[in-house]
């Protein structure tokens, strides 16, 4: 990754005007990322040099959002398996920016912006465990786009996890580009929300799905409801016996993790872990 290091020591109304991550702004010549790492230094990474589309970089122009990372533990509740980017607008909820760009037909902007803005702060912070990045299940790199991933932040092998947003487009073609290049990167795929909508079993089946995440209906209050516990137990023996992992979303009390630890629960997150940071 190429980057620029400025310092900015003194100039107080650039630290306010900044979100703690980064913010996309510039235009199709110049796109580039602000990150604020410490406190008066920024770091400045350039798009320009990246084969993307003049459109796509224009677009990401236009953006205003930061991320942030949510961690996933393992059963002991300290080893972090991976952080999970979540996307932060600036000016509107997550839910609003994607239906605007639904209804403006550019969600690949949103699964480029993901992709190449959480893989940034992800870099810039220094972590090295697995990054979980949202996907929506209508989109998928072009051969230009995957190009520029790994000529710009290197293979990944084995250390991205495409996490499969609930979302009621879903496209053949981008299953199975997303499964050739789960196996070729050593990637893993994860069912994001099982349970409760649309991701179902047929979805976790469209994909060579390593995890399965259940929907935090499933797990709220757990610990003192018994059918939950038995629809938990069945699914834990149904994924296992499929070699998939089962994450716990939502955890946000003492009583429901020890509960799922019990049931044999492989990951864990929530807010009694870790809030995203």
């Amino acid at each position: 990754m190429k980057k620029t290091t400025e310092n900015w020591n003194g100039k107080k109304s650039l630290e306010e005007e900044f979100f703690i991550g980064f913010l996309f702004y510039g235009s199709a010549e110049n796109v580039r990322i602000w990150a604020v790492i410490s406190e008066g230094y920024y770091y400045m990474i350039y798009y320009n040099d990246l084969p993307l589309d003049d459109e796509i970089l224009k677009a990401l122009g236009e953006l205003n959002i930061d991320y942030v990372f949510q961690p996933i533990f393992e059963a002991d509740g300290k080893t972090i398996f991976a952080r999970e980017a979540l996307m932060r607008p600036a000016e509107k909820t997550v839910t609003e920016l994607i239906e605007e760009y639904t209804k403006l037909g550019k969600l690949h902007i949103l699964e480029v912006a993901t992709f190449f803005g959480a893989m940034q702060a992800y870099q810039l912070r220094g972590y090295e465990c697995r990054i979980s990045l949202n996907s929506f299940p209508s989109e998928h790199f072009t051969i230009s786009e995957q190009r520029a991933f790994a000529e710009y932040f290197g293979k990944m092998d084995g250390l991205m996890i495409i996490e499969i947003l609930e979302y009621p487009y879903i496209s053949e073609e981008a299953v199975e580009a997303k499964k050739e290049v789960s196996e070729r990167r050593s990637l893993w795929i994860a069912i994001d929300d099982f349970g409760t909508g649309i991701n179902n079993m047929d979805v976790v089946e469209m994909y060579d799905t390593r995890i399965v995440k259940l929907n935090c209906y499933m797990i709220n209050g757990i610990d003192h409801e018994p059918e939950k516990q038995e629809n938990v137990k069945k699914l834990i023996r149904e994924f296992h016996s499929r070699k998939m992992m089962i994450l716990a979303e939502g955890v946000e009390e003492k009583e429901e993790f020890d509960c799922l630890v019990d049931l044999g629960i492989d990951l864990f997150q929530g807010y009694y872990l870790a809030r995203p940071e």
